[in-house]
């Protein structure tokens, strides 16, 4: 396959999606023939990422370099986060970033999302190749304490867990159904935060540390954006959803240490604890997709993870991202949207009056009766994953890759695993990843020990 005159050898493509381009296999061959040096920086709450590439730079190859830049760009702006763009090295390539990222242009919306969660003004600058910034990291311990009597608490979009954690035994857990999404009054969610952190403290005879485990962006446990408050409004948000756990906390007892993580960071941090070991990617297959990543010194990094909104296939017909506009994503590919998309083109036919997750389910009921059409659509979601999988690696650096979440569940989770290992071994010798489903003891580790660990206590606690 050619894309901007770049030519993409594919040797396994998805059956149900043969036009699939793995960005990964384009990226590898426009390298091959650019020569001149470029160096590419995102800064956002404190934190620098920098990363040293090569364009074309030439007349002839514009619309490649453009493009390679713009998925770059997008995909550590996704991964590492950050309001600030810094491209070293081509002010042209610069000038047309800037005109991606204003408002109007193409990326207006990663830019807006951007300035939100770092509360800064989105901006890109050009700066001679001499002048590229140094890196600077925020990667911290966290987690891993397990002494004392503490709360976990996951929060999720249907359910919240809760456990009563002493001394790293759960003794007590409970899942209370509730409907943070559709609910536009704050109160709402802080009385159930409130009720389930009670019905731990009710179990243990103190409460020294309580650990949140939530989806979205924290920092300082601020919540800065989190699919939960999704219908809040913005003034109520500022008000009374930034601090919110931290409130929350305090209604238990005024001075007990609290720590507020993303759900990804966190599962990624139960498969760390689990294998005793350091550089894991977590990825769940749900509702979205959601990545997280524990540091091979077995820190977590402070970096975004949102792998549903970094690129993945460079074809130009790739399924596009509703909330986003853009094409090619994550998210249309390591979700129950995945496995929706593909379904119309194995021939099964799925009611439209019932819920994505019921759809889901009915795939995942024909994969148990050894359908082939299912089979179909799990192998193309494990080629998918092969390929990607060998593009992160070269985001990250990874020993283990945990697959979580609902797609990854039954027969379907374990074809998807088989075929991606299989376009490992066959196209990325190189990569020496291990990709694993969750073990028995990540189970008995799980989220609810992870998050109750966060914390350190206070001396003397």
């Amino acid at each position: 396959m050619v894309r901007y005159g770049i030519d993409c050898f594919i040797k396994n493509k998805p059956p149900l999606d043969p036009d699939f381009i793995p960005l990964h296999v384009f990226n590898q061959a426009f390298l091959k023939t650019a020569r001149k040096m470029l160096c590419v920086a995102v800064e956002g709450g404190g934190q620098t990422a920098v990363i040293e590439t090569s364009i074309h730079g030439s007349p002839d190859r514009i619309e490649a370099d453009r493009y390679y830049l713009d998925r770059l760009v997008k995909t550590a702006l996704w991964q590492k986060g950050g309001h600030r763009v810094i491209v070293c090295g081509d002010d042209q390539m610069a000038d047309y970033l800037a005109q991606s990222y204003a408002p109007g242009g193409s990326r207006a919306f990663d830019a807006a999302f951007m300035a939100r969660i770092y509360e800064q003004p989105f901006a890109v600058l050009a700066r001679p190749y001499a002048d590229r910034p140094a890196v600077r990291s925020l990667a911290r311990p966290v987690g891993r304490h397990l002494d004392g009597c503490r709360i976990g608490f996951d929060a999720g979009g249907s359910d919240r867990k809760v456990s009563a954690v002493i001394d790293g035994e759960p003794l007590f857990s409970e899942e209370v159904i509730w409907h943070p999404k559709d609910m536009s009054d704050p109160d709402y969610h802080f009385a159930g935060i409130v009720d389930a952190f009670k019905t731990a403290a009710a179990k243990m005879p103190r409460v020294d540390a309580i650990g949140v485990s939530s989806a979205g962006v924290y920092i300082n446990n601020r919540t800065l954006v989190a699919s939960l408050f999704l219908k809040v409004p913005d003034d109520l948000f500022e008000q009374k959803v930034k601090d919110i756990f931290i409130r929350a906390a305090r209604a238990i007892g005024p001075d007990i240490p609290i720590e507020v993580c993303n759900d990804g960071d966190v599962s990624a941090l139960a498969g760390a604890m689990s294998l005793d070991d350091g550089c894991v990617l977590g990825i769940a297959m749900g509702t979205s997709e959601a990545g997280g990543y524990v540091d091979c010194d077995g820190n977590i990094t402070g970096w975004l993870n949102e792998l549903a909104f970094v690129p993945v296939d460079a074809h130009p017909g790739a399924m596009i991202d509703e909330w986003s506009g853009d094409i090619g994503c994550g998210v249309k590919y390591f979700s129950q949207d995945g496995v929706i998309k593909l379904a119309p083109r194995a021939g099964i036919d799925l009611p439209e009056a019932v819920t994505p997750a019921e759809k889901l389910k009915a795939v995942q009921d024909l994969m148990q009766d050894n359908d082939p059409r299912a089979a179909a659509i799990y192998t193309s979601l494990g080629i998918y994953l092969g390929h990607t999988l060998a593009y992160y690696d070269s985001l990250y650096e990874i020993r283990h890759v945990l697959l979580l979440g609902r797609v990854m569940s039954g027969r379907g989770g374990d074809l998807i695993l088989e075929e991606a290992r299989r376009v490992l071994r066959e196209e990325y010798p190189e990569v020496k990843l291990a990709a694993a489903l969750p073990d028995e003891r990540f189970r008995r580790i799980g989220q609810s020990v992870a998050a109750a660990s966060l914390p350190a206590l206070k001396r003397g606690s």
